[in-house]
């Protein structure tokens, strides 16, 4: 089993590369950060996690800047967004900075994805919400194009352009892993069937075990062995009990959530982890 740590960087919390070194240190696997690029004070949109939005969600720093910022500072810690909202980032800028990330660590991004909850959020993007999967699907796609040919090409509803040189190309061939996160149903089942290499839900908010069947029925119906879908969990506890309960399900990475705090708040949480899970 894979542990990595999950945090909301932002300006009041441990900065990305101090933690970075940290986890590593520890012993964990991987560092994963969110995104939002800003809140509108409109909030139509309820929170999934409760009436009151947290305030680091106003405050999160860019994910990719993060973990440049975490690469440059360690040798073997993986670097994750978790997640990043593809339909709200332009593909061709997108897929050079992933690209750029992937080759300064050295081949260590892990790419997880999103279609986001914020309506007011991707609004202001120019996204409509009704076409938010739609729209960051062909992202994706137009992403690989760049990422896995000389001179890529797309044409969709939703992005188009013509043969176009793109360089760096990732480290990781064909390209850095692209997670899914979200709940999981038939749609987003489809689509991690069709284009990605990994399902990550988040601990607690559906019944994780009783949505494999549909995504390996997914799988199977697209032609792909439902073995080559890697499975992840976001915000699990650091319990032993609990994460040996997911490898039973065959999930290969947990990751536990860290509170977005100053430092000295963070690290106590770390060392409890770690003793717990016997890292380090």
């Amino acid at each position: 089993m894979h542990i990595g740590a999950l945090i909301f960087p932002t300006d009041l919390s441990i900065a990305p590369h101090e933690l970075a070194v940290e986890l590593e240190q520890r012993g964990f696997e991987s560092l994963w950060v969110t995104e939002h690029t800003h809140i509108p004070t409109s909030r139509r949109t309820p929170w999934p996690g409760g009436a009151d939005l947290p305030d680091e969600y106003r405050r999160t720093l860019d994910p990719f800047v993060a973990l440049g910022a975490a690469a440059a500072v360690t040798d073997r810690l993986l670097l994750g967004t978790g997640i990043c909202l593809v339909a709200q980032h332009h593909p061709i800028t997108l897929a050079k900075t992933v690209a750029s990330l992937d080759h300064l660590s050295g081949g260590r991004f892990l790419f997880g994805i999103g279609v986001g909850w914020n309506v007011d959020e991707m609004e202001h993007h120019g996204v409509d919400p009704a076409q938010r999967r739609a729209v960051a699907r062909e992202h994706v796609l137009a992403m690989k194009a760049l990422w896995t040919e000389e001179a890529g090409s797309f044409q969709g509803e939703h992005v188009a352009f013509s043969p176009s040189w793109s360089w760096p190309k990732p480290v990781q061939r064909p390209h850095p892993p692209v997670i899914m996160g979200g709940a999981g149903g038939p749609v987003t089942f489809r689509h991690v069937a069709e284009y990605c290499d990994g399902w990550m839900p988040i601990h607690g908010r559906r019944d994780i075990a009783a949505r494999l069947d549909g995504l390996r029925a997914a799988a199977s119906d697209a032609g792909r062995d439902p073995a080559s879908i890697e499975i992840g969990v976001f915000g699990c506890p650091p319990d032993p009990a609990v994460i040996a309960s997911y490898e039973e399900m065959g999930v290969t990475r947990c990751v536990i959530g860290l509170p977005p705090a100053p430092r000295d708040a963070v690290l106590p949480v770390l060392d409890r982890a770690t003793a717990a899970l016997g890292l380090g």
